[in-house]
């Protein structure tokens, strides 16, 4: 029952901060903070290549490193008496870092919403709308755009399913903090550069953690059903 209220709370949510940023003008205004009218520049470069490797693919490429190891640590110490408390949330962690990005990625693909940079607003050639809004004849035939909700950031939020790794408070509210940290490092870092507005960052993490209890809810299914596929006990 618990699990079931938190699915349908995050749900809630989830669609109360979407309404909400459709609806206001928070989006705009935040990252107008960001843009320069006069020079048509945002406040990080796009072209610079210390911030894009620690950003984007440095970052990019230790979560995928991080996913292998504990792919490689599950099926290493499957046997190990210390892995038998631990299985279920290395098997939350691992599906976690597949599912919550290619969804997300999955949903960019099919929602039609352009950045910040391809806003008229910033000097783009598409009109701010919600996303449930359809665009009028007149960009019909512009190129499909793929921004919302924030790709690049999911697969830090995915890390948010360390808190069912562990079991102490204090390495569970470790584990969250270091998720949100990454996970916002690599929002922020999309939003300077013109990538991404606030809800879209915002509503990847909402996202990310509605997946990751429909994980563990699924995942404890299979244990409650007695298969053998997972041992916890």
């Amino acid at each position: 029952m618990e699990s079931t209220k938190n699915i349908a709370v995050t749900a809630l949510v989830l669609i109360t901060t979407v309404l909400f940023f459709g609806l206001s003008g928070t989006d705009i205004w935040v990252q107008s903070h960001f843009y320069n009218p006069q020079t048509h520049q945002w406040i990080v470069d796009t072209n610079n290549e210390v911030l894009k490797f620690i950003f984007y693919d440095g970052i990019k490429r230790l979560l995928i490193i991080i996913a292998v190891i504990f792919l490689l640590v599950l099926i290493v110490g499957w046997n190990k008496e210390w892995m038998r408390g631990y299985r279920r949330g290395f098997f939350i962690v691992i599906l976690s870092s597949i599912i919550v990005p290619v969804a997300v990625g999955s949903l960019k693909a099919v929602t039609n919403m352009p950045c910040p940079k391809n806003v008229e607003t910033f000097g783009g050639v598409y009109p701010h709308t919600c996303v449930w809004e359809k665009y009028t004849a007149k960009e019909c035939h512009l190129e499909k755009q793929k921004c919302w909700p924030a790709g690049h950031a999911s697969g830090g939020f995915a890390l948010l399913s360390l808190i069912f790794l562990f079991h102490s408070r204090r390495n569970k509210i470790l584990s969250a903090v270091v998720a949100m940290v990454i996970g916002w490092s690599m929002g922020s870092y999309k939003m300077l550069i013109g990538d991404h507005f606030l809800s879209h960052t915002v509503i990847t993490m909402i996202l990310a953690w509605l997946l990751i209890l429909l994980i563990v809810r699924g995942v404890d299914w299979v244990i409650k059903k007695n298969l053998k596929v997972i041992d916890v006990q």
